[in-house]
Order: C-alpha cells, then sequence, then structure tokens
C-alpha cells in the first residue's frame, strides 16, 4: 500500500528534520519545521512575512531575537516530561538558537502582519487541561491558545494521549470559514510515541468521502489535515504525544462534531 499524501516521513535523524511549507502541503497558511540540533549547535531564520512560534519539544537553548536576549529557554528532556516552554517571534523578525542541551526545537508559522512583540511563553503559562472519559481521555497543554491574543493567526497546542485512548475525538471538524458556526484552519500534528518503536493510527475524512485517508503513525511523523474529521487512536503499551499547529484566515478555533458521533459527549 502506497503512503498516504497526508502523511510527512522525517527526511533526518539530526538537523532539519521536517520542513512543511505552504507551497509543499498544498495549502495557504500552515507551516511546521523541525529541528534537532546538539549541544554547542547553532541555528536561526528570518521569519519574513510570517509569524513564528518555536516550541521546545525537549532541551534547552539559549535564543535571541534581533538582537534581544531571552536567555536560556527550556526544561524537559522528553515531551512526556511536563509543560512546553516556547518562544513566539512576530513577522519581519530574525531569531538564533545556540543548544545547550541536545535540543529538539519545532519551529511553527503562519502569516502575521508584525503587530506584536517577541515574548517567551514559559512552562505554566497556561494550566494543563484534562479531556474526555474512559478510553478517551487527554492531557492538554495550550501553548498559544485563542483566548491569548497576541498573535496574528497562529494557534499552537500540544496533547499526550495515554496508551489505549482515542484522541480528537469523537471526531470533528473546523474547514468552514462560516462563523460563528465554525472556523476554517489548516493543521499539521508532530507525533511522537513513548516508547518510541510503537505506533498509533489517524484518519482523515469528510462526509462525503472524497477525503479520506486512514495512516499508521510512528515516532517523528507529521500528518496534514486540510480539512475533514481527523481523530487519532493510540495503541496499548504506547503513550502518544502531538504538537497541533493550526491557522486560517480568522484566529478562531470553532469546530463541527460528527453528528453521527456526537452522542458521546452526552
Amino acid at each position: 500500500m502506497s503512503k498516504s499524501p497526508l502523511l510527512v516521513r522525517p527526511t533526518a535523524t539530526s538537523g532539519k528534520i521536517h520542513d512543511v511549507t505552504p507551497a509543499s502541503a498544498g495549502w495557504t497558511h500552515v507551516g511546521f519545521g523541525l529541528h534537532r540540533l546538539k549541544p554547542g549547535e547553532a541555528y536561526g531564520e528570518a521569519t519574513g512575512a510570517r509569524e513564528v512560534c518555536l516550541v521546545l519539544v525537549s532541551g534547552k537553548g539559549r535564543f535571541a531575537v534581533d538582537g534581544e536576549h531571552f536567555g536560556e529557554l527550556g526544561e524537559r528532556m522528553s515531551p512526556f516530561e511536563g509543560a512546553p516552554w516556547a518562544l513566539y517571534v512576530p513577522a519581519g523578525a530574525t531569531w538564533a538558537v545556540d543548544a545547550t542541551t541536545e535540543l529538539e526545537l519545532a519551529i511553527c508559522s503562519a502569516p502575521g502582519g508584525g503587530d506584536f512583540k517577541a515574548r517567551a511563553i514559559p512552562a505554566g503559562t497556561h494550566k494543563q487541561i484534562h479531556r474526555g472519559k474512559g478510553a478517551n481521555v487527554r492531557h492538554v497543554h495550550n501553548i498559544m491558545p485563542e483566548d491569548d491574543g497576541a498573535a496574528n493567526a497562529l494557534l499552537v497546542v500540544e496533547v499526550i494521549t495515554p496508551q489505549g485512548n482515542t484522541s480528537s475525538y469523537p471526531p470533528h471538524k473546523h474547514d468552514q470559514d462560516n462563523l460563528p458556526h465554525e472556523s476554517f484552519l489548516e493543521e499539521t500534528y508532530y507525533h511522537r510515541l513513548n516508547p518510541p518503536q510503537g505506533f498509533a493510527f489517524q484518519r482523515v475524512y469528510t462526509d462525503d468521502r472524497s477525503l479520506d485517508e486512514a495512516m499508521a503513525i510512528e515516532d517523528g511523523d507529521v500528518t496534514l489535515v486540510p480539512r475533514g474529521y481527523h481523530p487519532v487512536a493510540t495503541t496499548a503499551g504506547y503513550d502518544l504525544y502531538y504538537l497541533n499547529v493550526m491557522a486560517g484566515p480568522k484566529r478562531v478555533w470553532k469546530f463541527h462534531n460528527a453528528p453521527e458521533h456526537e452522542w458521546m459527549l452526552g
């Protein structure tokens, strides 16, 4: 069976691991990059016309934006250990990092107007939220939620789904610019598994099944959600982490549940 066009495998084990752009994804708003740096290695980029949220998936580094130093950021050595640190960088800026430990750095981006200042987002800025019950439990760390107004387009969140549970479930979608009922948001998922040899599953599908992709997810994969419902399921013995990046014409997360599965929320 051929690989789904919505599944992006890592291209390396160090340096640039992922580079999802609007052009490569075939959409307009969301970009996602991932770099793995060794202690002492440096990296940086100019944001251009895009705003960026740098998420320290694991490890620590010293950061600067346009010469403003933010010091050493980071705390956890695994995405399964506690809350994330992040750094917001506006459009029209240049950022740089010097890794002080092994560092896995996610670069989440969307179109931006340079209206906001660079700022660190420390671990614990937003309280962890626990959602679901039974075999539908997940633990959510908001990084740049909708009610954090200091961004043009980016919405960033990470989720831990314990072994054997479903997530992004009941299935929901956000592919209609129809506020206040539903917002249009493209989305990426960056997946990690603990232990890393595990796997999980994700399905992306529309009501009419004109899009219907089922994917086996391994450690380090990225999945693309251009439209449709997008539930995830873990397997026994393996916890799942994913980092979501969402963006669209309006910075609002308003989703529509699949009607046939909405009974589970009762």
